[in-house]
């Protein structure tokens, strides 16, 4: 399976229904004459199947689908290829296979306690792996259920949750951030919700106090990536054990942080975080060059992702190797950043990054979202900065933006912000 990310640009579209081989193609009707262009080109006969949103049944006979003999498929068979989003080049196709999904929809059930009379509000796209495999798998495999609303409304989630009598809810930072824009609902239609969890990017500690402040609903932060099937880090279920700012410990899998040459470094210091476990993906697809520089000669897998490691084994993200900023040879990482332009009162969302400065090689560029109805200048900006960060650290350049580009897991894609500040 090949789920499709409906937001990508037409040529990224284009490219992963070539490069995945495949050969069927499922879509809604308003889809077909799009996807149809796409294929002229392809280089093989692919056969696309047009299939109602609100059909009771698939455009197939039932019987014809009960007279197939399947074998059950090998724990080492590609089941899911989830291409990446390709915010830094062309997407790469990441292969997961029976083991990898069923190792980590338990893992998922199992890290929060999840029964068979939980439910969770299905809110993410199915074609990001956060979706597909915890608000999709992890209920099958503990015998859950999920509702499905058509999309993410702010002001119709609450409503939804309680309609649909859901027990725990699963957003990105982005949703928290909107939902924290709207009315607090009636306490009745949220006492129903165990927790929420929060995954696919950092949420900043100033958001996850407000919301819980505001709901009365735990967030359980958690971490993962496409390559590691979703969660691979998550903090405990039990809220007094949870730590603000925590990406978590461990889940499923082992992890570990490592110095440039492999080596793993003591509690509290900075390195690149590494996964191994059933949850690691087999590879990317046709891309042997890229699979082996995801790897290390021991067969850990390289996250891309800076950060630390506390004494009680939990994980801190600092931020991405490839989003580091050097300034006059020091390494700032654009999270810190982040968080302290969230603090200020008219800051909706901010994003750090690595500017071009002929002294210091690198300075720092913010990119601010200011909250509706709220005004402020970038001189307040500068001395809110200036008195949090200190000068060293202070943003040299601001802009002002409507939105942040964000991927469809709602990551913040920090290198389209650069040419801004051209």
């Amino acid at each position: 399976m090949n789920p499709v990310n409906l937001l990508s640009q037409p040529e990224q579209m284009r490219y992963v229904l070539a490069h995945s081989d495949c050969r069927v193609v499922c879509v809604a009707p308003e889809w077909e004459q799009r996807v149809s262009g796409m294929l002229t080109d392809v280089g093989r006969p692919v056969e696309i199947i047009v299939i109602d949103p609100d059909a009771a049944t698939l455009p197939m006979q039932a019987d014809t689908l009960s007279s197939v003999d399947t074998p059950a498929p090998a724990a080492n068979a590609v089941a899911l290829l989830m291409y990446t989003s390709g915010t830094t080049g062309t997407p790469k196709g990441v292969m997961l296979t029976q083991q990898n999904l069923v190792a980590n929809a338990l893992a998922v059930s199992r890290e929060h306690k999840l029964r068979p009379e939980d439910r969770v509000l299905a809110v993410l796209p199915l074609y990001h792996i956060n979706a597909f495999m915890v608000t999709m798998l992890a209920p099958l495999a503990h015998g859950g259920s999920l509702a499905m609303a058509p999309r993410f409304s702010s002001s119709q989630f609450w409503e939804q949750a309680a309609q649909t009598q859901c027990s725990w809810i699963n957003v990105v930072p982005t949703m928290i951030s909107y939902l924290l824009e709207g009315e607090q609902p009636p306490r009745e239609k949220t006492l129903m919700i165990r927790f929420c969890r929060s995954a696919s990017a950092a949420l900043p500690p100033e958001h996850h106090r407000a919301f819980e402040e505001k709901f009365g609903i735990g967030i359980i932060e958690t971490m993962g990536l496409t390559e590691t099937a979703a969660p691979a880090f998550s903090n405990p279920l039990t809220p007094s054990k949870r730590k603000l700012g925590a990406v978590g410990r461990a889940s499923g899998c082992e992890a570990k942080v490592v110095d440039s040459a492999f080596q793993e470094v003591a509690d509290g210091v900075t390195g690149e975080l590494l996964v191994f476990g059933p949850n690691v993906m087999q590879g990317y697809y046709k891309n042997e060059a890229a699979t082996r520089a995801s790897f290390t000669p021991e067969g850990w897998l390289r996250t891309g992702d800076l950060g630390h490691r506390d004494a009680d084994g939990f994980f801190f993200v600092t931020g991405r190797i490839k989003e580091l900023i050097i300034k006059g040879g020091e390494n700032i990482a654009p999270r810190e950043i982040d968080e302290t332009l969230l603090q200020h009162p008219a800051v909706r969302e901010a994003a750090a990054v690595g500017v071009p400065d002929r002294h210091y090689g690198q300075d720092i560029g913010a990119c601010i979202v200011l909250r509706e109805g709220i005004a402020c200048t970038e001189d307040e900006l500068r001395e809110f900065c200036l008195r949090k960060l200190g000068r060293y650290k202070a943003p040299a350049h601001y802009r002002f933006v409507d939105d942040l580009p964000k991927g469809p897991s709602g990551k913040v894609q920090r290198l389209k912000l650069t040419p801004l500040f051209e």
